[in-house]
């Protein structure tokens, strides 16, 4: 593997335990880790010892931005029309029947646009939650357009059992037999897991939700998650979304969905939620003494008028947070340093909707809402740390040496920036209009250089991707 040095970057922000900012540095990568951090003076003579250099003038380097949760093949189903307007459940009645017209090749290209579009915005891990497998869809599909393209990977193993005649939400012509899914769930762990440091693809187990799966499917996803025992293997799904997720809950297993969780063994160290918008007192007070993870969606949350997590709260009640961009057709986009910026600012925003006594300075886990509610170093910390942490991972989230050399690299100079990068770099990058990186680094392999991917050609692969799209509403509606 190439080595590489990032010379004379005008700032790396660590995100380490004391959100190190380096001015004037240099970076050393070699066999894809972080082998040297140190001021650029220091390693003028060492450009002619590596096989490549990139010049970090007028650079801000961050740790490489992380996905916890993604619906990669609902790229082909965005801003459709008919579900612009709608909550959750009508989203997803409107789009059920599309995706059940859902082709291999549309989940590999999908996949690969999905992840282009991550890091082109400096995303170098995502998480994907692919939980419909019609016509022959495999998880093998998007594991090899992810292994193409280069980003490393969390592929879940989603799945759907329970149909509306069930008293389930989707289709029943979209659901599995839960038989077939545990046994495709094993064989893709075994298949393509991979619990080394630096690992490039790993599976997690995630039914969709409550509302879609059964309890002994969630019971036995976990039992044979944890059967692998030291191996890292995780477990996901959705929780808390809105209200009507709430009044499900309520209504069909008389709890709330905290206490459903907790009652089918789905908290600890190795599960992380999506969404959690209605997390109760009680939910985020187990999430924090289990150390239950949360992903959190800001962009779905409030295209699909869900609400606005309590993220400070969890935060420092010590639930781990990581970001998601969740679905391209809840989002509608994938854009990492866009997501960071609206979880920064809805945060804020939550002041205005918060009862009176709120407003007033009652405290919540020992949380001031208003604008100290977020800072832009939290943000960062949210799309980096924070991530790697609720998907399990200690190898990526902050620049450290020993650490995988996942980077993401953006011009301070463009227009973007102007007038805020001089003060405060990660400030500007948090606050100001939402960028793409101009080089990403996954792995100490460049596949984002000078703002174009390295490893696919795009202009074919979005006319392709677009071809599909069409191909997908059109079956839909002559259905």
């Amino acid at each position: 593997m190439p080595s590489l040095l990032i010379h004379r970057a005008q700032a790396i922000a660590s995100v380490d335990d004391d959100n190190r900012v380096w001015h004037d540095a240099s970076l050393l990568v070699r066999d894809g880790r972080i082998e040297a951090i140190g001021d650029a003076d220091d390693w003028a003579s060492a450009t002619d010892q590596v096989d490549e250099v990139i010049d970090g003038q007028g650079l801000l380097v961050t740790p490489g931005l992380i996905n916890t949760h993604h619906h990669m093949y609902q790229s082909l189903t965005r801003a459709i029309p008919a579900v612009q307007n709608a909550e959750l459940f009508s989203w997803l009645h409107g789009l059920y029947p599309i995706w059940a017209g859902l082709t291999p090749e549309m989940v590999q290209v999908s996949t690969q646009v999905a992840m282009a579009e991550l890091l082109l915005s400096g995303c170098t891990t995502s998480s994907d939650h692919l939980y419909i497998y019609p016509n022959g869809v495999r998880l093998d599909d998007s594991i090899e357009a992810a292994q193409a393209i280069g980003m490393r990977f969390t592929a879940t193993r989603g799945s759907m059992s329970v149909g509306q005649s069930k008293g389930g939400l989707p289709p029943d012509r979209v659901v599995e037999h839960e038989a077939a899914i545990l046994k495709d769930s094993q064989r893709v762990v075994e298949t393509f897991h991979d619990s080394d440091w630096g690992a490039m693809v790993q599976v997690a187990l995630a039914p969709c939700s409550p509302f879609s799966v059964s309890q002994d499917l969630m019971r036995q996803s976990a039992a044979l998650a944890r059967s692998f025992r030291g191996q890292g293997v995780r477990l996901h799904t959705h929780l808390a979304e809105n209200d009507h997720d709430i009044a499900y809950s309520l209504a069909q297993f008389g709890q709330t969905p905290a206490q459903y969780t907790q009652e089918l063994g789905w908290v600890g160290d190795d599960v992380w939620h999506a969404h959690c918008v209605k997390l109760d007192d009680e939910g985020i007070s187990l999430f924090a003494a289990s150390r239950t993870g949360v992903a959190h969606c800001p962009c779905s949350n409030m295209r699909l008028a869900s609400g606005i997590a309590p993220v400070r709260r969890m935060l420092n009640a010590g639930v781990p947070v990581g970001l998601g961009v969740d679905g391209s057709a809840s989002n509608d986009a994938a854009h990492m340093v866009n997501e960071a910026r609206q979880a920064l600012l809805l945060a804020r925003v939550g002041r205005a909707m918060a009862p009176p006594e709120t407003r007033e300075g009652q405290r919540f886990f020992g949380c001031d809402l208003g604008p100290t509610e977020m800072s832009a170093h939290d943000a960062l910390r949210l799309a980096t740390r924070g991530g790697a942490q609720v998907l399990g991972r200690r190898d990526i989230g902050h620049i450290a040496v020993g650490q995988c050399a996942d980077l993401a690299l953006f011009d301070l100079s463009a227009l973007p920036f102007a007038g805020g990068a001089v003060h405060d770099p990660v400030g500007a990058l948090m606050l100001c209009a939402s960028v793409n990186t101009k080089h990403t680094i996954v792995h100490g392999r460049v596949v984002v250089r000078d703002g174009q991917l390295t490893t696919v050609d795009l202009p074919p692969l979005l006319e392709r991707h677009n071809a599909l799209a069409r191909q997908l509403a059109e079956a839909a509606r002559r259905a």
